[in-house]
């Protein structure tokens, strides 16, 4: 993929993992790296005068923190010869969201970190900013830092709905260089009208079409999650990417009951590129 200008959005803890793997990343790609460092501010407890004074004191404290952040991820790019901006936001969960969505449309892609992903708020304020805000693609890197746009055995999770089919398209350029690619298809639902003759067929020969080598594997869950049944199933194959679209339900249904996609948001030890 053709990358210029790349967003990590990390958080005030865990930090330094999370920079120096965007670093390495924007460097491989020859790209400018914005790095965002993002914290949601404190709410107060109560109106009276002690409790609000500790409040102000600790948000002051976080403050610091994130300013001592920035500093720290400057000298690290410094270091480096990637060209860089580094900014930090403190604010309301929502308004950061908002901001988060205009940062991530003047962006190719948005790495998500580890230290960043073990925050259910912000992560599901990220997601929610660049999947549906801005419909720019996230990668998301696992614990072992390992991820990169050339993967040569990619996962991809295909379910004949709009958002993987988008998520296919926008990683076109990465699948079609991979060595082989699995469609993969749990489930799968036959009605015609739904997937056409055959499951995953109509999308294995658009790709095919592009030069991807490309393998449908339909599999049955057996009563397991979805989610699980992907993630093992990258592991068996030794794949080194999922591609995978971003929220199959409403946005309302996905935050109160969960589902695949925030399943692998919170755990998943492969890199996985997501998009809507």
């Amino acid at each position: 993929m053709s990358l210029k200008t790349v967003l990590a959005i990390v958080g005030a803890t865990d930090t330094a993992p999370d920079i120096n793997f965007a670093i390495e990343f924007a460097t491989e790609h020859d790209a400018h790296l914005s790095i965002l460092i993002i914290a949601a501010t404190l709410q107060p407890a109560a109106a009276d005068y002690p409790v609000a004074s500790d409040w102000v004191e600790q948000m002051q404290d976080e403050i610091n923190t994130l300013h001592r952040l920035r500093q720290q991820a400057e000298d690290l790019c410094q270091m480096s010869d990637v060209s860089f901006d580094v900014d930090f936001l403190y604010e309301d969960i929502f308004i950061a969201q908002s901001n988060i969505g205009m940062r991530a449309m003047y962006s190719d892609i948005v790495l998500v970190g580890p230290g960043l992903r073990g925050d259910a708020q912000l992560r599901r304020a990220v997601v929610a900013a660049t999947a549906f805000d801005s419909r720019t693609p996230l990668l998301l890197v696992p614990n072992t830092g390992l991820s990169s746009l050339k993967p040569k055995n990619v996962l991809v999770a295909w379910n004949s709905r709009p958002e993987a089919a988008f998520a296919a398209k926008a990683a076109l350029e990465m699948l079609i260089a991979a060595e082989v690619v699995h469609l993969v298809l749990v489930d799968p639902d036959s009605a015609y009208f739904r997937s056409g003759d055959e499951p995953g067929a109509d999308i294995a020969a658009f790709l095919a079409r592009h030069g991807v080598k490309v393998i449908v594997e339909q599999l049955a869950s057996a009563g397991r999650r979805t989610e699980d049944v992907l993630r093992q199933h990258a592991r068996e194959l030794g794949c080194d990417m999922i591609v995978m679209g971003a929220y199959g339900h409403s946005r309302l249904r996905e935050r109160i009951f969960g589902g695949v996609t925030a399943s692998i948001l919170q755990d998943c030890n492969v890199p996985v590129f997501m998009a809507r």
